[in-house]
């Protein structure tokens, strides 16, 4: 089992991460933006960024107590994800395929 203080750590970043609602983001991946795009395994499957919202959902339901190191490892994964991608903002940070992929994260740029 993971210590307790990486727990928290990622439990603290992972929140400072998603910053939309479970509303705003449940609403966003029944886009077709948001199905547009992201790295897909095969043509018509699912993103990796798309399921990951999907998950980040399921995830806030679930209380701290709850959580398992697998949600831990997502969490950190979100976090990751979402630090790398801010780092490197388009000019049009508005309507490109980077804010549309980080908000299949959980995390719309345009709320920094």
């Amino acid at each position: 089992m993971m210590p307790v203080p990486d727990r928290d750590r990622i439990y603290r970043d992972y929140w400072a991460a998603v910053n939309m609602s479970p509303a705003e983001l449940k609403a966003w991946l029944e886009t077709e933006e948001s199905h547009r795009v992201g790295s897909k395994a095969s043509p018509g499957a699912e993103s990796v960024g798309h399921a990951s919202g999907r998950r980040i959902l399921a995830l806030g339901r679930k209380r701290k107590a709850a959580l398992t190191d697998e949600d831990y490892a997502h969490m950190r994964k979100v976090v990751g994800f979402v630090r790398r991608h801010t780092a490197q903002p388009p000019e049009n940070r508005v309507t490109s395929r980077w804010r549309y992929s980080l908000m299949n994260w959980g995390h719309d740029p345009l709320k920094d």
